[in-house]
């Protein structure tokens, strides 16, 4: 039972890479920084930074520590996390991105905070996603510029 919830919460964050998947064709059409890494490292990050936030959030949940500012914290980051690929991947709309971008940084300093305060295990489990957040903003600001 426990794997079945962990698994319920897990499955929405894959959502938007299923709807709006990696455009490759869009993707090579951009000029791209030095550092800019392989697909193969995205396609191994997220996944493992999903499982984080939703085990994250099971914990969370599981000791019945949900509030109402940490559930508006976890599902603004939930949604702004998904919009990325609706508008980068599948509108390709590079300024709407870079919106979505900076507000996602913001959510997750904003989740982390409110996650802090709810249960520390969880926060410790969220350092990787803030951290890959921060490389990420770095790097869709970088694009952004260089198009």
């Amino acid at each position: 039972m426990k794997f079945l919830i962990y698994f319920i919460i897990l499955i929405p964050w894959f959502i938007s890479s299923l709807l709006f998947p990696f455009n490759a064709e869009f993707y090579q059409t951009l000029n791209l920084p030095f550092f800019n890494p392989p697909g193969l490292v995205f396609a191994i990050v997220w996944p493992i930074l999903y499982a984080l936030i939703a085990l994250s959030f099971y914990l969370i949940l599981k000791k019945n520590e949900i509030n109402k500012n940490y559930l508006f914290a976890y599902l603004l980051n939930y949604i702004l996390n998904q919009s990325f690929s609706l508008v980068f991947f599948y509108l390709n709309n590079l300024t709407l991105t870079l919106y979505v971008t900076i507000l996602l940084f913001i959510s997750t300093i904003y989740l982390l905070k409110e996650t802090k305060k709810a249960n520390k295990i969880s926060f410790y489990l969220l350092i990787p996603y803030q951290l890959w957040i921060v490389f990420a903003t770095i790097l869709y600001v970088t694009i952004y510029f260089l198009n």
